[in-house]
């Protein structure tokens, strides 16, 4: 059994360990990064593809007849041709709810940020206003609390729900969409509403959606001004999600306050991207996912999707 992984830096960067593939298959190769030309050479002879964000095809997959399995090391799966594979009769398996946490904790990262300006009073401090002030205290910006603020949630997941709680332990009044009713069993009360009064309330608006044909493009200019011009925009979702353009008008023309974004529509960033030189716009390299803890148990989740599938029990099967 031939196991190749064809990008597998960011999951290992060399503090976790791909060892205990030794006891799963003969053989087994770790590829950092796998250009596109690459991917079939590097897959030939493979039983099992692994990849993050290395797109499989449905001509990658005709052209590896020995292929039999597809793990992602993400919980997206939109860079494989799922029906190609289906056809194929290659089952496909993902990582479901690895990085919950660690989602959550970075839109809290981009809000307390947003509301008490740490890093731009860190550079003041250290570049000797302090030094200098007349006074024992100073803020180069205006400083806010979240008690009493409006936390909108669009998409209302696991992620989306762990956001809620989070909210409602700093004080703030919740309030959600989700396409689907979902009851909720936090430790405060979310009320569901729809999409519009959500967007249209929310004082910090986070969005929680998967990438399909209904949320690509979904913040475009039509959606921002439905939002307080006094409210910030966060997405640790898909990049695509967003309109780059429409919403770097909307920075500049004041229609929102500001925005926190850790996923792009291109990654990595290209230099040309409308939002990298925006002051109003946090942008962090879609790290969300990236803490060791939530690595470890992607790398535990993965394990056992592989130990799974040679048992002839494929688990986490998306296709």
């Amino acid at each position: 059994m031939k196991l190749i992984i064809l990008d597998g830096f960011a999951e290992n960067p060399s503090d976790l360990s791909w060892d205990w593939l030794k006891n799963d298959v003969d053989d087994y190769r770790v590829y950092d990064i796998t250009p596109k030309e690459k991917i079939v050479e590097r897959c030939a002879g493979a039983d099992i593809v692994v990849t993050n964000k290395t797109p499989i095809t449905a001509e990658t997959i005709e052209a590896l007849p020995e292929l039999k399995f597809i793990s992602t090391l993400s919980t997206g799966y939109n860079v494989i041709d799922i029906a190609a594979a289906r056809k194929a009769n290659v089952p496909v398996s993902n990582i479901p709810a690895y990085s919950t946490d660690g989602v959550a904790q970075l839109v809290f990262a981009f809000m307390l940020e947003m509301a008490n300006h740490v890093a731009l009073h860190n550079d003041s401090v250290k570049s000797g206003d302090w030094v200098r002030s007349e006074h024992f205290c100073y803020w180069k910006a205006p400083i806010s609390e979240l008690a009493g603020k409006i936390m909108g949630i669009i998409g209302f997941g696991k992620i989306g729900s762990a956001v809620a709680q989070i909210a409602n332990a700093f004080g703030m009044k919740v309030i959600a969409y989700s396409p689907n009713t979902r009851s909720y069993s936090g430790f405060g009360r979310v009320d569901f509403l729809s999409m519009d009064e959500v967007v249209s309330q929310s004082d910090f608006l986070s969005l929680h959606c998967p990438l399909t044909e209904e949320t690509n493009g979904l913040v475009d200019m039509n959606f921002l001004k439905k939002m307080k011009p006094t409210a910030y925009l966060i997405n640790t979702s898909r990049g695509q999600v967003i309109c780059e353009q429409d919403l770097r008008k909307a920075l500049d023309e004041g229609v929102i306050a500001g925005a926190g974004l850790d996923v792009l529509c291109v990654e990595p960033a290209r230099s040309d991207n409308p939002l990298l030189d925006c002051d109003k716009c946090l942008i962090t390299p879609h790290i969300a996912w990236a803490s060791f803890e939530a690595r470890s148990r992607l790398m535990d989740i993965f394990r056992g999707n592989i130990e799974a599938f040679l048992k002839g029990q494929p688990v986490n099967v998306v296709n």
